[in-house]
């Protein structure tokens, strides 16, 4: 198996309990699961695609036509990476023109219930951070 970009060929744990929980130790360190396994779920298009599978199964062009902007060759880095990753599913059928089909995993929809959990959260502060930005900027600019 080959070795994802910038990701090293034995990646060390840097797991920790709670009591030694120190919020950035995890963030400073390039070979950190956690740091790699966050990096994933969290950038746009990854959160994009969980969110689009949420009990649903869509084809490539269905995905790629539900987000704005994505590059089919970024929907096909993004959709291994979360394959590889244990977190989508791609069901291959043998038929002619090619189906192929994703969907989350188990593992995939628990990640989605927690991602379903910002979005409300974003959703019912909008109003205040819009505020916050406004102050902001008026601060910067003045």
């Amino acid at each position: 198996m080959t070795m994802e970009e910038g990701t090293l060929n034995s990646p060390s744990r840097c797991e920790l309990t709670e009591e030694d929980y120190e919020a950035f130790q995890w963030d400073t360190r390039e070979d950190c699961e956690v740091r790699q396994i966050l990096d994933r779920v969290a950038d746009k298009w990854s959160l994009l695609v969980i969110a689009l599978l949420d009990r649903n199964t869509l084809r490539f062009t269905e995905l790629k036509y539900k987000i704005d902007g994505i590059s089919q060759r970024m929907l096909t880095t993004t959709l291994r990476h979360l394959e590889r990753d244990g977190l989508v599913s791609r069901t291959v059928y043998p038929v002619v023109p090619p189906r192929v089909d994703y969907a989350l995993t188990p593992l995939g929809m628990t990640l989605h219930q927690t991602i379903q959990s910002l979005v409300t959260w974003t959703e019912d502060h909008q109003s205040e951070i819009a505020v916050a930005r406004d102050q902001y900027d008026k601060r910067v600019n003045a």
